[in-house]
């Protein structure tokens, strides 16, 4: 079992960037996907980037395409989310998700472990 915690969170002006991390703990992280999603208040969790299990494939939503990478250090049991050019439209709660391919991704949220949660707040 894998356990999550992000950080990197804050207050940033638009047009600008923050950079995200989740620690992971547990012996299976490295073969896990790794995951990021993101939930405005009232609006249901919607994908934002992913990578798999060894960090070959990656995906993301169109609305952040060339604008979010994701990537991951096995070896440090971390996973970043490097985010550019933020839009008021990026400011929700940010979560990180680890799970099996196709049980924790894009497509499949049913199997996956959450962390707790960082907030990303961009100004206009």
């Amino acid at each position: 079992q894998v356990q999550l915690v992000e950080s990197g969170g804050g207050l940033v002006q638009a047009g600008g960037f923050l950079g995200l991390s989740c620690a992971a703990s547990g012996r299976t992280f490295g073969s896990y996907t790794m995951n990021w999603f993101r939930q405005a208040p009232g609006q249901e969790r919607e994908f934002v980037a992913g990578t798999s299990w060894n960090g070959a494939m990656k995906y993301y939503a169109d609305s952040v395409k060339g604008r979010f990478t994701i990537s991951r250090g096995n070896a440090k049991n971390t996973a970043y989310l490097q985010m550019n050019t933020l839009q008021s439209e990026d400011t929700p709660v940010y979560y990180c998700a680890a799970g099996l391919t196709d049980k924790c991704d894009n497509n499949h949220t049913r199997g996956c472990t959450w962390g707790q949660g960082t907030q990303v707040n961009v100004s206009s």
